[in-house]
């Protein structure tokens, strides 16, 4: 399963988020994060950012990447769409460090 974390900030405040899943076997991650992020797009009635080199950058070394007015061709109302790989096996770790703390 992969999971998207999409979120809208403005003024560095959390104005709205949602989270993707896609169950599809057989697509690339890159795949993937596009289709996820068509889905977010829709559902927060963005038009589609263009993938830069920062976002080649960062997307592949953090897990995530934002979208800033660069990004965009119409004006936003925001500051960024930041989108985030929900990592399943990263999740695991943490809960199982937690429970022997």
């Amino acid at each position: 399963m992969f999971r998207l974390w999409g979120k809208v900030y403005k003024n560095n405040k959390m104005l709205k988020d949602t989270v993707i899943e896609l169950n599809e076997d057989g697509l690339s991650k890159d795949d993937l994060t596009y289709d996820c992020l068509d889905k977010i797009c829709y559902e927060f009635d963005l038009q589609h950012p263009m993938w830069l080199n920062d976002n080649n950058k960062d997307y592949p070394a953090y897990g995530k990447t934002s979208f800033k007015q660069d990004h965009f061709i119409e004006q936003i109302d925001f500051d960024y769409l930041e989108i985030e790989i929900i990592d399943e096996e990263k999740e695991k770790k943490k809960r199982k460090s937690i429970r022997r703390l």
